[in-house]
């Protein structure tokens, strides 16, 4: 028992546990900034005294989702990396021994934005950087306006609590990048979400958009043999009710636990990491991947 102690330790400190737990924060946002910070904050230690070893927030989490509209105004409220809120985060992981996952608009340089996820170690150091690829065009969703497309690629990093790979929102419906992150490792796909309903919308198509969402999530999980945690905003903004329904797959695609729509929700959520390698052996599709004949993949569309 005590040579098996140890072995689990080993594996911890190189970053490849055996298991881990998730925690998800799915909260409601205001204007003020300050104060949704704050909540992240306490919530992040709210998840670590339940068990969470890596907690992950939502898309874009120190405010309202602002892209509502196109307005030269909020650009103001960007931060460069390293910068006020991501040094709260810092600290936050490194106070609550944690792994931290969050959404930042970041300004880069001078009129250049981006939608970017961060990760920081449990000691607080960042380890992990990545510039949200896929962005929306869509009515209240006009993110075009705000974020240049990311330039860093599909990847992952190494935390003491397991690999994580970080996609943001509108890239979780794409394949493509699901199967690159998992490529570079992950062993978690984190998914920060800013996801709803047109409230005209929602009687007739809200029930069938939702599960398009969660059905392509899981997807992805099972397609690469990853667990995925996907993490959305709650509560009415603007003219968006965002439904929440934060979860996590493991993969073999089943729902692991899932938040209600319209309540904030901390989710704490423990991963069995040698399921990969398990699953991966009896559904082998990664080896069986003809990875010689995907060359089209990088066309627009095959006229």
């Amino acid at each position: 028992m005590l040579e098996q102690t140890e072995k689990e330790a080993e594996k911890v400190e190189r970053g490849s546990p055996s298991k881990t737990s998730i925690g998800l924060v799915q909260m409601t946002c205001t204007r003020e900034k300050e104060a949704n910070v704050r909540k992240a904050v306490a919530r992040i230690a709210e998840a670590a005294a339940a068990g969470a070893q890596i907690v992950c927030l939502q898309e874009l989490f120190a405010g309202e989702y602002f892209c509502q509209s196109e307005d030269h105004a909020r650009f103001a409220e960007a931060e460069p990396i390293p910068g006020p809120t991501s040094e709260a985060l810092a600290a936050a992981a490194r106070q609550n021994h944690v792994v931290v996952v969050g959404s930042l608009f970041e300004r880069r340089a001078p009129g250049l934005y981006h939608n970017t996820a961060v990760v920081f170690d449990a000691d607080g150091r960042q380890v992990g950087l990545y510039r949200k690829m896929h962005i929306p065009d869509d009515p209240l969703y006009y993110e075009k306006f705000y974020f240049t497309p990311g330039d860093l690629g599909f990847k992952s990093c190494d935390t003491r609590f397991g690999r994580a790979g970080v996609c943001v929102c509108w890239d979780q419906w794409y394949p493509e990048a699901a199967r690159l992150t998992a490529l570079a490792g992950a062993q978690i796909l984190f998914y920060p979400t800013a996801i709803g309903w047109h409230p005209s919308e929602k009687t007739e198509f809200g029930e069938s958009q939702h599960s398009a969402w969660e059905t392509m999530m899981r997807s992805h999980a099972i397609a690469n043999g990853v667990f995925v945690a996907a993490v959305n905003r709650t509560g009415m903004e603007g003219n968006i009710e965002f439904w929440g329904a934060s979860f996590v797959a493991d993969p073999n695609g089943n729902i692991l636990a899932r938040a209600a729509h319209d309540v904030e929700a901390t989710l704490v959520v423990e991963c069995n990491l040698d399921q990969i390698d398990v699953v991966r052996t009896h559904w082998p599709f990664l080896r069986d991947r003809r990875i010689d004949a995907y060359g089209d993949l990088v066309r627009r569309y095959l006229d």
